[in-house]
């Protein structure tokens, strides 16, 4: 004998129903990749609610660990050249030499100095333990322009100078196992640029970094 009833067919939910609650759930799903899930794993913010939950962030990180483990698995599969090739040396052909005559000497050219770089308007000073990493970032409007120049003393470091806002993202440049860098930063669109450093060593390493320019402030990210 059974001890529960069966359900009767008023009982049991109809197929619209059915396809009703499937479309709901995958609705909700949907809502939550986008706003949730491609944020956190992918960086994408097509939404912009994974900015505001800080949530982009997150998934920003994990990229660029994702992309630092890449390289690293990369250059350990990079042939070597092997010592014969290294060793053996190409022939040379003879040099034969020749008298040249006599050029008349010139006028010697007095060299005008390069007008003076202004003064760097803001200095940052940070000691990274071995695997830590910070984030810099300028507040530009688009096509505002920025000088920088920062050292890694002690040490390489990873970099990745990117920029976000707006729903927007965009990587200028990476680099690894590089110890000082200097240039000029255009801002693709209005948001935040700057660097992520990342030491790799096993001992500290002290970041100096300065900038001047078009931008509103230099503000640490992380």
């Amino acid at each position: 004998m059974y001890n529960t009833d069966m359900p009767s067919r008023a009982e049991l939910p109809s197929s619209a129903k059915l396809i009703r609650s499937t479309i709901i759930s995958a609705i909700v799903a949907l809502v939550l990749l986008v706003t949730v899930v491609m944020p956190a794993e992918y960086a994408i913010d097509p939404t912009g609610v994974g900015r505001l939950l800080g949530l982009t962030e997150m998934g920003e990180i994990k990229q660029q660990l994702a992309d630092e483990a890449a390289a690293d698995e990369a250059a350990q599969l990079t042939a070597v050249p092997s010592a014969a090739e290294e060793l053996s040396p190409e022939p040379t052909a003879p040099v034969q030499q020749t008298v040249a005559d006599p050029e008349p000497q010139a006028e010697p050219i007095v060299a005008t100095p390069a007008p003076a770089q202004p003064e760097w308007q803001d200095e940052v000073r940070v000691v990274l333990t071995p695997g830590e990493g910070t984030e810099y970032k300028l507040t530009m409007e688009q096509g505002a322009i920025a000088s920088f120049h920062w050292v890694s003393e002690g040490g390489p470091v990873n970099f990745d100078t990117h920029g976000d806002g707006g729903g927007q993202s965009i990587s200028y440049e990476k680099g690894r196992g590089v110890t000082e860098d200097e240039g000029d930063l255009t801002a693709a669109f209005t948001g935040n640029h700057g660097w992520f450093f990342r030491n790799r060593n096993n001992e500290d390493v002290t970041l100096v970094l300065r900038t001047r320019g078009n931008y509103g402030e230099l503000k640490r990210a992380m």
